[in-house]
């Protein structure tokens, strides 16, 4: 399991790169961000609370005095970047958002180092330089005639969302540090976000939606909930528990490389050969920064 856990948090940031799909569908089916949310987070929790029911329930145990751990990791880590970053994407492009979003290992490296000793190597900036500069090439936003669109706001609000992701990482480094499973931290962290979410969810449209779709739709809401929330944040937590939160955070930082394969295969959206480029500088970065002489140098 530890010789394979560098996969895990690239397959959270392929996964969460998917999670414009389905926002983009359920905006124009009208939903407003926090229904969009809510009603990811409302399914997302259900399927938690039901695997460890099945796995273990003891996993349900939390203390008092940790309580702070759960209601963090979720207001900042999971509403805040759901919110922020959907937000973003109104007022900016989704490749600009999705790069924005990709500066998150930048907090983690330094919180990190601060808060728990994390060694900050010369080989972790510059796999982190390369792994960003391929994530720019790739979202097109150097190329004429992309149909960039940005504004202070915009921007603001992406890095916000990284910031966010990078309190995530770190929250969750110290629930594993609590000797908390990935699935208790997963579990409290989204319920609290759907609790403070309840009084500004669309209920109509909700209900509306599901209805008109019948059980595609309902199919739509389960993918939603598994493949953008549940599944990603399961296998980034899970990979806490086997290296540092910088690293961890770096190697999911793929999320444009996602959105690029994501729009050719369902969108027919041909790359640009800067986009190919950034893919490989991407690749390379990721898979340099997972070796353990890493950590060395």
């Amino acid at each position: 399991m530890k010789r394979m856990s560098f996969l895990f948090p690239i397959l959270s940031g392929i996964m969460w790169g998917s999670g414009g799909i389905f926002v983009r569908i359920l905006t124009e089916l009208g939903m407003n961000g926090y229904t969009i949310v809510f009603s990811r987070l409302a399914v997302a929790v259900c399927i938690m609370a039901a695997v460890i029911c099945l796995y273990d329930k003891g996993l349900f145990r939390i203390k008092i005095t940790d309580v702070w751990v759960f209601a963090l990791g979720g207001l900042s880590g999971i509403l805040g970047v759901m919110l922020a970053y959907n937000a973003a994407i109104k007022q900016v492009t989704l490749s600009l958002a999705a790069v924005l979003l990709s500066m998150s290992p930048i907090f983690v490296l330094f919180l990190a180092a601060v808060l728990f000793g994390e060694r900050i190597t010369a080989k972790k900036l510059g796999c982190m330089a390369l792994a960003l500069t391929g994530c720019v090439l790739v979202s097109g936003v150097l190329e004429a005639g992309s149909g960039m669109k940005w504004s202070a706001a915009g921007i603001g609000l992406g890095v916000l969302a990284a910031f966010f992701y990078a309190v995530y990482s770190l929250v969750s480094k110290e629930s594993v540090r609590k000797e908390y499973h990935a699935f208790t931290m997963i579990f409290y962290s989204m319920l609290i976000s759907a609790a403070v979410l309840i009084p500004v969810t669309d209920w109509k449209c909700i209900y509306r939606v599901v209805s008109d779709g019948g059980v595609k739709m309902t199919l739509f809401m389960l993918a939603n909930a598994v493949i953008a929330s549940v599944l990603p944040y399961v296998f980034y937590t899970l990979s806490l528990n086997y290296m540092e939160a910088g690293k961890a955070s770096i190697l999911a930082a793929g999320e444009p490389v996602a959105a690029m394969v994501f729009g050719f295969l369902f969108f027919a959206e041909k790359p640009t050969a800067l986009a190919v480029t950034g893919l490989v500088l991407t690749t390379a970065a990721l898979a340099v920064f997972s070796s353990p002489e890493c950590e060395k140098v």
